[in-house]
């Protein structure tokens, strides 16, 4: 009885093996298509308040609670962050996102994953961070994609000396 059991057990683990061994290499899995680089928009901004602080005047701190007392007023909801991407003049993306949480208060997030012919091509990159007024943050980078490479477009706000979009390939 041993010996089968042993038998089963080996033929059990051998064909184990050999399905695992094929779904390691079929199906072929493409990544990205022959001829195509990918284009990655991703990133986090927390965008402009929708109304200016305000300085409390000192009859409206004393009928607040001392561990409220705060001179500054600012109101927590935050403004729409509205990007687009364009390549060679034809716009790619774009997109309104809302500040999420409870109060609009919250950083947007974004990721776009884009598909792209490879070549040189020019892209203007644009983020709006507040209620009203056009684009502040404008990036006009030419960038030359091998076929299967990723570009990665990223915005940083707190860079000192030069906020605004960054282009990796």
């Amino acid at each position: 009885m041993k010996p089968l059991n042993y038998l089963g057990q080996g033929l059990a683990y051998t064909l184990f093996a050999v399905v695992l061994g094929y779904f390691s290499t079929s199906p072929e899995y493409l990544h990205i298509s022959p001829g195509q680089a990918l284009v990655k928009l991703s990133f986090t901004h927390a965008a402009q308040r929708k109304g200016a602080c305000r300085e409390r005047t000192g009859e409206e701190l004393a009928k607040l609670k001392p561990n409220m007392r705060v001179q500054k007023d600012c109101p927590r909801e935050r403004a729409d962050v509205v990007v687009e991407l364009e390549m060679d003049g034809k716009q790619l993306y774009h997109v309104v996102l809302p500040p999420p949480g409870l109060a609009h208060d919250g950083a947007a997030s974004i990721y776009r994953r884009l598909q792209v012919p490879a070549g040189t091509h020019r892209f203007v990159a644009r983020l709006k961070d507040k209620v009203e007024g056009d684009f502040d943050f404008v990036r006009n980078e030419t960038v030359t994609l091998a076929a299967g490479h990723v570009l990665v477009i990223d915005f940083k706000a707190d860079v000192p000396g030069a906020p605004g979009f960054m282009f990796k390939n």
